[in-house]
Order: structure tokens, then sequence, then C-alpha cells
């Protein structure tokens, strides 16, 4: 959280030069927002996702039955960090109880050998008591370091309330992950400059009691190393013994084509050195860029092009979206990774609403086996819980070829490629067996009684299509929608399987009963859309047989569609934060679940 500190009165004389010096700067900006794109205030922000991103959540809240190997109760969660090492991703975040900066405050980690299913978290830096009776909190703006002989080191700083970033903290900690996945003693390899409690004894001792001399050497390495070290300053920010050589919040960095590094820091402020962060040029406000205060994310992605991940509005955290640059200066095309806000589910303070505080993998930090074919960024979301993605590598919002799809070529429990897939742990979606003659079907499981599970296949841009998908509802009292969109995620065309057992036609905003369906047999939908730019009707079929009416109207203006969505329950434009603690938000739903297999799309020109 940043706080944004009083105005002074400005002379009209100073705005002048202010704004001066703020168009020569952007004139020199190493970083320069290309062609701006609008952003709505959905959760998608109107924007065209990245063909083929799937979205996992890695930990949920729940204050009654813990999903915690240590047993946390705790529905703040904030501030993940990503590495991968020796056939391992290692995901580190922050909680505290409810809010944020409320003591005690854990790290906590969790590791995945494919990304997509994590261990149950484990504790790696427990708070301690402070001599004024509180308990220390946790924050980390840097989580991970591969020292040079190969070791993994993770970090996390020891900071006290009411904020744990504001220079009066204790120190940063620090301790080795073992390939057997076991934890090495905890110890300090800084501490602040200026203690908060005079004479009080740390309970961990600093680095360089340790009897190891390979890790004293691999955290050596660390302070050494200006580009990591730079990413603390915040938690220390009272030192003046010259060890920083740059000012600033949640650095991201990455080096360019020419050899010199791009810094990002919050509120879109940049910098960039050509000594490895000896020393800075001087930092500026990117071109164009949104500012808020959130985080930034540079990554050098597998392609030899660049990629910025943001939140790309001023303040608000929502969605996730990315820029793509060939030359690491100039970034374009505004693409969103995370478009789907649940609900925020418990409240707290300072607890905003998104996906948020994305981060990657560090430069050196560890080089998952896809990484020519995708790049992968965590977040939390709504301050609550912890995602990560997997984004595929060459970035792009579109494809080129007609779709068909039976799944047989996934692997089962997987997720398939070119379909863009947001999966809660209480809502997953993956490719199943069936043991019949359908073989792999793609299914959405729902128990979540707060969010949904969803399934998107982007197709070539068109007025007229065809198209055929079959469905299989295991029961008849759960909703499931299915919709065209077009590319800012408008939808002319919504059928719903509904929860009182009866299939549901929009036609023109309204909502046409199509009869009963049943549970446990498949549902065959086939479309038609007109290419003729006039036409504005899809001729639906469902089973064979002409829907009521037969030609359906659109829902929602479009001239062209380009994706077709499968969700279990309501659309939902965006969640809300309620301010209360939403009813029975720890306990799952009855099972709904749905079969989804044949899905066939053909635009017709």
């Amino acid at each position: 959280m940043t706080r944004i500190p009083s105005l002074s009165v400005v002379t009209l004389a100073s705005a002048c030069v202010l704004v001066a010096v703020s168009r020569v700067a952007a004139d020199t900006s190493p970083l320069i927002y290309q062609n701006p794109e609008p952003v709505t205030a959905a959760a998608d922000g109107g924007l065209r996702p990245v063909v083929g991103v799937h979205n996992i959540q890695v930990v949920r809240a729940n204050r009654t039955v813990s999903p915690h190997a240590d047993g946390l109760l705790h529905s703040y969660m904030h501030q993940p960090m990503l590495a991968y090492w020796r056939g391992k991703f290692y995901l580190e975040y922050l909680s505290d109880p409810r809010s944020e900066h409320e003591a005690p405050g854990f790290t906590s980690l969790t590791t995945s050998a494919d990304g997509y299913h994590w261990e149950k978290p484990r504790v790696a830096f427990p708070p301690f008591k402070l001599p004024d009776g509180t308990e220390t909190l946790c924050h980390q703006r840097m989580g991970f370091y591969v020292a040079p002989d190969g070791r993994l080191l993770v970090l996390a700083f020891y900071g006290k309330m009411p904020e744990p970033n504001d220079g009066t903290g204790l120190g940063r900690a620090v301790r080795e992950i073992h390939e057997d996945g076991t934890f090495g003693p905890i110890y300090f390899i800084r501490l602040n400059a200026k203690q908060p409690f005079a004479g009080f004894k740390l309970p961990y001792p600093l680095y360089t009691a340790s009897t190891d001399a390979g890790f004293i050497a691999a955290c050596q390495a660390l302070l050494a190393n200006k580009l990591m070290t730079a990413q603390w300053w915040e938690e220390d920010q009272l030192d003046e013994s010259g060890f920083y050589t740059i000012k600033g919040k949640a650095l991201s960095f990455i080096h360019r084509p020419d050899g010199s590094a791009l810094g990002i820091w919050k509120n879109a402020l940049v910098a960039t050195t050509t000594d490895a962060g000896q020393t800075w040029t001087t930092k500026q406000f990117a071109t164009d860029l949104p500012n808020n205060a959130s985080k930034y994310w540079l990554q050098h992605t597998g392609d030899n092009r660049y990629a910025l991940f943001l939140n790309p509005t001023n303040r608000q955290r929502l969605p996730l979206a990315v820029l793509t640059s060939t030359d690491c200066t100039h970034f374009s095309d505004l693409l969103t990774v995370h478009g789907e806000l649940p609900d925020q589910r418990f409240p707290g303070k300072y607890k905003n609403l998104g996906p948020q505080y994305v981060r990657g993998i560090v430069e050196g930090n560890g080089t998952p086996p896809d990484s020519g074919h995708s790049t992968w960024v965590t977040y939390s979301m709504n301050k609550e819980y912890i995602w990560i993605s997997r984004v595929p590598v060459p970035i792009t919002a579109r494809v080129e070829n007609a779709v068909r799809e039976d799944f047989e070529n996934t692997p089962v429990g997987s997720m398939p490629a070119d379909w863009n897939i947001y999966s809660p742990a209480w809502a997953p979606v993956s490719v199943i067996e069936t043991n019949s003659p359908a073989h792999h079907v793609l299914e959405l499981r729902d128990e979540d009684p707060y969010d949904c599970a969803r399934a998107v296949r982007v197709f070539p841009e068109t007025h007229g299509l065809k198209a055929s998908f079959k469905v299989f509802p295991r029961q008849t009292n759960a909703r499931f929608e299915i919709e065209l969109l077009n590319a800012h995620g408008s939808r002319p065309f919504i059928v719903a399987l509904g929860e009182d057992g009866r299939l549901w036609a929009n036609h023109e905003g309204v909502w046409t009963d199509n009869g009963t369906y049943s549970a446990g047999q498949w549902i065959t939908f086939e479309l038609v859309a007109n290419s003729k730019p006039a036409s504005d009707r899809i001729v639906l079929k469902i089973n064979g047989k002409p829907s009521l009416p037969g030609e359906i109207g659109p829902a929602e203006a479009a001239a062209t569609v380009e994706r077709l969505s499968f969700r279990t329950g309501a659309f939902r434009y965006r969640g809300e934060g309620k301010g209360y603690d939403l009813p029975n938000a720890d306990t799952k739903a009855a099972t709904a679940s749905f079969l989804i297999d044949d899905v066939l799309i053909e635009p017709i020109r």
C-alpha cells in the first residue's frame, strides 16, 4: 500500500516548469507506451485476452478449514514471489490474519513440479515477539536468489506494526532451501540501519554465524549484487550508509538488447543502468504508462521479445494485462492476462480489488523447461488468494485457423493448449477420461459458492460462422452459460442450461424457454451466423431441432465475434468488495459438473 503525501501549494510559474520537465522526460523516457488503448471498468478491461492463458489458483483463503500445512487460517494473502529451481516452481507469499499490516505476519512457501498442481504451503518465516508485546510483520519485495554455486536462498523482511516497510523494521532474513525440500536455519542477511528497539536481542543471528562456508559465500554474492539488492531499499529506506545506489519501491528489471538494464518501480518510474546497478540514470515517469500503486513486471520472453505485465489503469488494480516490445523501450498492444474478478469474500483494511502485485521469475532465478513457449507470472487476487498464470509465447490475441477440438491429444488432468482457462481451486478446469466413446473431454467442475470455472476458445474474427459443440450436464440444478463474444467482451449470443432444469436462449435481451434438459445426456448445439454484414441473427439448433425462436437476435450489439465461452454460473461484469464476510465462503457448494466435447468453429467469409 502506498500513501500519497499531502501536496504543498505550487505557484503558477513552478507548475509551468514542472510541465516542461515532464514533457522533456516523456521525450527521453527509456520506456514508452505507444498508442495507449482505452480500458473499461469491466473485469477484463474490455480488452482482448492473450490467446491460451491458463489462470490457476494456487492458494484459496479459508478461515475455518485451512489449506495450509501449518494450519494458518488467514484471509489476507499478498506479495507472491516466484522462482524455478531443479525441476520445481517455488512460490512464496505473505499472509496476515485479516488485514494488511496486521500482526502476526507470516511468509509461506509452496512448490509445484508443473505450475498447475501445488503442494500445501508451509511457513518459511514465522513471526516472533517484540519488546512492546506485539509480533513481527513479514514483508518482501524480493523472494529468491539462486547463488553462483547453485544454492537456492529464500528471503523475507521482518518489520513491525503499523508498517513493515517504512524503514523502521528489524532486518532481512534468509535461509537455504535444500533440494529435498527442507529448510536450513534462519539468519539475518542484513539488519536495518536504525533498529527500533535498543538492546533487543534478535532470535536469529547474522548469516556470518553459519558454519556452512558455501551458505556464507552465497549470501555475500547476493549482498554484492546491486541489481538484486536494489529491490530491498523500501524496507530499509532510512539507511544512509551508501549501500543502496538508487531508491524506489518494488523494482523489476530486465536486460535490454544493448546490454543495459531497464528498471521499473511503483508509480511508473523508470531508469537504466549500464554497470549492473552500480549507477543509474535519473528516475523519470514512463511515457503514457498508467500510474497506480500496484507493481509492474518486465520479462524477456522465449521469442526474444519483451513483456510488461501491469494493471493498466490509474489507481485501479484490474485487469492484469500485458504490453509487448521488440526493443524493450517501445511497448504496445495491450491485452488481458487475467480478466476475471470474483467478489472479495473477506473484508480487511487496505484490501484492494483485482489481480495485482504481479511477479515473474527474476533473471538468474531459474528457467522453466517450457520457457521457449510460455512465461509464468504470479499475483494475488483481492489480496486474499494467490494465483499463477501460464502465458503462451508468442503473446498474441489472434488465431488464424478454424477450431476442431476433441481433446484427445490433451493429457488427462491437464488443460488444453490455445484455450483460455480460469481455474479456481474449488472450480477446477481440466481434461478428464470418460471411459466411454467420448474418451477425453473438458470438464468444468464447480464447488465454489462465489466463483466459477471458465473455458474460452478464441477463433478468427468473423461476422459469419458455423459452430457446433456438445455439453454433458451431470445435474439439472446448476447454471451453465455459453456465449459468443466480440473483441471487447460484448455478448451477442447467449444460451444457458438453467438451474431450473430448462434450456434458455437469450433473444434480443429476453430469455426464451427451450424446454427441459436431462442430466447424464449429451446436448448438441449447432450455430450458423450469416456472413452478410446486414445480418444480425444466429440460427440455433439444439439436438438437431430449431430453437425457440429459430433465429436468435443479439443480446448485445456486436459486428463480429471471435470467442466462444463456457462458464459455470451466471455472467458477472465484475465482482465487488462488499465490506463484510460473505456467508458460507469457507464451505463448498454442491458439486456441479459440465463436460464439453467436439468443438467445431469455422468462419464464413
